[in-house]
């Protein structure tokens, strides 16, 4: 008798979520919970489909990009990542408020090779780079059609064992990574037959340093003042906690965490891959062998300016981004209309994001603003209905370091 999970993804819905419940012991609560969430787009995204997994989403207002006001949506579970991302934008939105350019847009991809030298491909890949980029055309023809298609070849010695031949493509709107892939197993293909070598894979790469947008931002120092510092002083914190996170790898890490609690948010609204774009930034923080923070911020006379630079490895077009309904509504929100305006949008959002962080990390703590936002997930989450919420956290903000405990007995007194 076969295993009863052999070939789950073969199974009806049904069945599978029978399996399931009965193995897990689901309760009827549960599983019509399940039955609620479950829609059919769901079920062609991925396979041996349970459910839905809804998180909220929210919009970011006041966001200004090259002079373009630009509302965004966001989709996230934390409660203060969007306001922080307002607060952040209003900061930024004096003037043009923030702007950002695109040097170039181009999805990079390998072809691994192993035990070839490094010379001799070196050479054969100079004499028949047209040839190269031709096959790699050739293969996926109707790139020429929205995109440029491939632009640049280049050969990389990794080791005594193994060099990386680089491609670099134009892939229009689109994300590019079914693109890339099918041009790099076609170049794979013809150069294993034309230099009798080894290739060990041929895949897209995420590293994204050629899909990066520049961020630059400012906001008047007077514009800073908290209730016990003056503009300046709060400035120059924000200057200094920048400078910490050029210099300690812990700091680096939060410090750019803060910025992806935003440009996450963003890629998911608009249906991309926030896996590629997580990787993406993060390894261009370490690119110098050292990670860093992926943000500066320092005082100019009267002024806190603030660059980044981040790889923002999107597509406007394609992917789920045709088959998530809600991912064309978010696009009209945000007044998007190509891929160069969502990177540069998300990119924004991330400084946005990164300057609130830091002023309330220099000023009143992180705490302090973070805590009155999850009182009402606290509230939620230990069983307050949307009608008992007012009361609940009218009682909750008396009490100094509310939990768990304190929402359940404000509850009972509150039912009685």
């Amino acid at each position: 008798m076969g295993n009863k999970w052999d070939h789950f993804y073969k199974k009806s819905y049904a069945q599978r979520l029978q399996l399931i419940a009965d193995l897990v012991g689901l309760s009827d609560a549960q599983l019509q919970l399940i039955h609620q969430n479950e829609d059919q787009v769901s079920g062609e995204l991925v396979e041996n489909n349970l459910t839905s997994y809804p998180l909220p989403e929210g919009v970011v207002t006041g966001l200004i990009v090259n002079g373009r006001h630009h509302l965004v949506p966001m989709v996230t579970e934390e409660p203060s990542v969007i306001a922080a991302a307002s607060n952040g934008a209003k900061l930024l939105s004096a003037g043009e408020g923030i702007h950002c350019a695109i040097p170039e847009k181009l999805v990079s991809g390998q072809v691994i090779v192993k035990h070839a030298e490094i010379k001799a491909v070196s050479k054969f890949v100079e004499t028949n780079r047209q040839q190269i980029l031709n096959i790699a055309n050739q293969s996926h023809p109707s790139i020429l059609k929205y995109g440029g298609g491939a632009q640049k070849v280049a050969v990389r010695e990794l080791s005594p064992t193994f060099l990386s031949l680089d491609l670099s493509v134009d892939t229009g709107e689109a994300m590019g990574a079914n693109i890339i892939n099918t041009m790099l197993e076609a170049i794979s293909n013809w150069l294993s037959d034309q230099l009798q070598v080894e290739t060990t894979m041929a895949i897209l790469s995420n590293f994204a340093d050629e899909e990066v947008v520049e961020v630059t931002g400012q906001v008047a120092v007077a514009k800073l003042a908290s209730k016990s510092l003056d503009g300046r002083q709060v400035a120059q914190r924000i200057a200094d906690a920048s400078e910490v996170a050029q210099l300690d790898v812990k700091r680096a890490t939060t410090h750019n965490k803060g910025i992806m609690n935003g440009v996450d948010a963003a890629v998911i609204a608009f249906g991309n891959d926030w896996r590629a774009v997580e990787s993406a930034a993060h390894a261009f923080a370490a690119r110098q062998g050292v990670y860093k923070g992926l943000s500066t911020w320092q005082v100019v006379g009267d002024q806190l300016v603030g660059e980044m630079a981040l790889p923002v490895p999107i597509g406007f077009v394609g992917g789920a981004s045709k088959v998530l309904p809600l991912v064309a509504v978010n696009q009209q929100i945000a007044q998007i209309h190509h891929s160069q305006d969502e990177m540069q949008v998300i990119a924004a959002v991330g400084l946005a994001q990164n300057l609130a962080a830091l002023k309330a990390l220099v000023t009143d703590g992180i705490q302090k603003g973070h805590m009155a936002l999850q009182l009402k997930s606290l509230a939620l989450s230990n069983g307050a209905t949307t009608q008992e919420l007012p009361a609940v956290l009218a009682q909750l903000r008396q009490i100094a370091n509310p939990n768990s405990q304190t929402v359940k007995e404000i509850l009972k007194t509150i039912r009685r």
